[in-house]
């Protein structure tokens, strides 16, 4: 069955990963960003959509665009995310509620709309999933981006509390948590004084490929994962390991 996917930031980085995993098989992708850029995928019938998502109106409009444009949806992937380091030490206090706005308007509740938005549509689906990718942050803190480890923590707990409540009509979800990934958001820090520090907390003595996270991402959205719904998948190389 080729299914309908939806990829929110899925114009670089893990999201692109995930658009070229889907793609790859067969699926049709929309690929979101927040300036429309689409993707060169294999397969074709692929396309794109632009919006802001933490915009509610502005993802009411990208989601029916992108149900439209498939002609339903049966895996809605919400990877988007921001991850700005602030030390709560030094920062001034408008700097604190700036970050702290910005990123929870992005990361948690961003997804919040979107999958709200994308509900009717995924109820509709034989197989319907959400798969949201968080980060290792929110299990093991972030001291240097704070707000960024709560929005994913609070993530995580949207996407188990999804889960009870929506296996009675057979959509599951489930959470990807990544520790560092070789991406653009993440190059200040692995190309900085930091980056080898980073690296050795995996005793793989590395970070993960955006593939890596996207295997993991296409596990899940499985039609034979529906058991797994609520699970949480730790996609870190060792670099913390939960209890």
């Amino acid at each position: 069955m080729r299914r309908r996917v939806l990829v929110t930031g899925g114009s670089r980085g893990i999201g692109r990963a995930v658009c070229e995993a889907f793609a790859a098989q067969g699926d049709r992708v929309v690929v979101h960003s927040t300036t429309g850029t689409g993707l060169d995928l294999p397969g074709g019938l692929h396309s794109s959509v632009a919006g802001d998502l933490a915009d509610p109106q502005a993802v009411e409009l990208l989601v029916a665009e992108a149900v439209e444009e498939l002609g339903g949806l049966d895996v809605l992937v919400n990877n988007a995310g921001i991850y700005e380091e602030l030390d709560p030490l030094t920062a001034t206090y408008a700097q604190w509620q700036q970050n702290w706005r910005r990123t929870v308007d992005v990361d948690l509740l961003g997804a919040a709309w979107v999958t709200f938005c994308a509900l009717p549509a995924l109820r509709e689906s034989p197989a319907g999933r959400v798969v949201n990718v968080g980060s290792r942050g929110a299990s093991r803190g972030e001291p240097t981006a704070v707000a960024y480890a709560a929005a994913k923590a609070g993530l995580t707990a949207m996407g188990q509390s999804l889960a009870v409540a929506l296996a009675p009509h057979g959509v599951a979800v489930g959470s990807v948590l990544p520790g560092f990934v070789e991406t653009e958001m993440a190059a200040p820090v692995l190309d900085g004084p930091r980056g080898d520090a980073v690296r050795a907390q995996s005793p793989a003595g590395r970070v993960a490929r955006p593939e890596e996270v996207a295997a993991a991402v296409l596990f899940l959205a499985g039609e034979q994962a529906f058991w797994s719904t609520g699970a949480v998948l730790d996609v870190n190389g060792a670099s913390y390991l939960r209890t």
